[in-house]
């Protein structure tokens, strides 16, 4: 209830009328049944943002810390969350990850939407990174379809770092749903997965138009941190990725 009371009353209309979003594919999430929307992830905003535009409850993994915060303000960022049915993972450790898939899970079998960025963690500088495979494994046990997202110009609006977002108008951008009925039953496959994840991000990166960067986010900014860009750079090579996708994904 309180879901859609922030979604059509409390705050959907004032982001709807702040940032005047543009959306583009929309066509693409179902009206009906279990998908996956899979998005780059570059600011807090994006949590909210996305949401606002979609038509159907969509419901989030959201990281631990967001419901474990100290004092009054994490208790009220840990009640918002929960009001706004978005689920608590716990992200270290591989126990961990499969904590996270079977929430999703649930999730996805009481024919909803699941929201996930597999890339598992904010971009700390507006490239995008290498996939986590939850999302392949999360698709494939499940049966259901995964639609990329792009969010863009939500790093300008608020990089890390930055509390409150700059007023500027952002897109958010949806591509034609991805069926991995293929690879039915194969979710234990090692190469299958990571292909699956792959292909995935390369989706992602073709509607959002950023560098590509193999490797984990996570891992890059716990060894070099680097300071935030000012914006996604559009005409990076992308050939990185593109090595890693089979055959098969190149040529749809």
């Amino acid at each position: 209830m309180f879901y859609y009371l922030l979604k059509h009353v409390l705050l959907g209309p004032l982001l709807r009328l702040l940032f005047r979003p543009r959306t583009e594919g929309l066509e693409h999430i179902p009206e009906t049944g279990a998908a996956i929307v899979a998005g780059n992830h570059l600011s807090f905003s994006d949590h909210f943002l996305m949401p606002a535009v979609l038509k159907r409850r969509i419901t989030f993994l959201a990281k631990q810390e967001y419901f474990t915060g100290p004092g009054l303000k994490g208790r009220l960022t840990a009640a918002f969350f929960r009001s706004a049915g978005q689920i608590p993972v716990d992200r270290s450790g591989k126990e961990a990850g499969q904590a996270a898939i079977r929430e999703g899970l649930q999730v996805l079998s009481r024919g909803e939407l699941l929201g996930i960025y597999p890339e598992g963690t904010r971009s700390h500088d507006g490239r995008l990174y290498k996939g986590k495979v939850g999302v392949a494994v999360m698709a494939l046990k499940a049966g259901v379809p995964v639609v990329p997202c792009a969010m863009v110009g939500t790093f300008e609006i608020q990089p890390p770092g930055k509390v409150l977002p700059k007023i500027k108008r952002v897109t958010v951008r949806f591509g034609e749903p991805l069926d991995f009925s293929r690879f039915a039953g194969m979710e234990n496959e090692k190469a299958v997965v990571r292909a699956v994840t792959d292909e995935i991000m390369y989706r992602i990166l073709d509607l959002s138009g950023q560098e590509y960067v193999d490797e984990y986010a996570a891992a890059v900014k716990a060894a070099a941190p680097v300071e935030p860009a000012t914006s996604p750079a559009p005409d990076r090579p992308r050939r990185g990725l593109r090595r890693l996708l089979p055959r098969r994904a190149r040529r749809d």
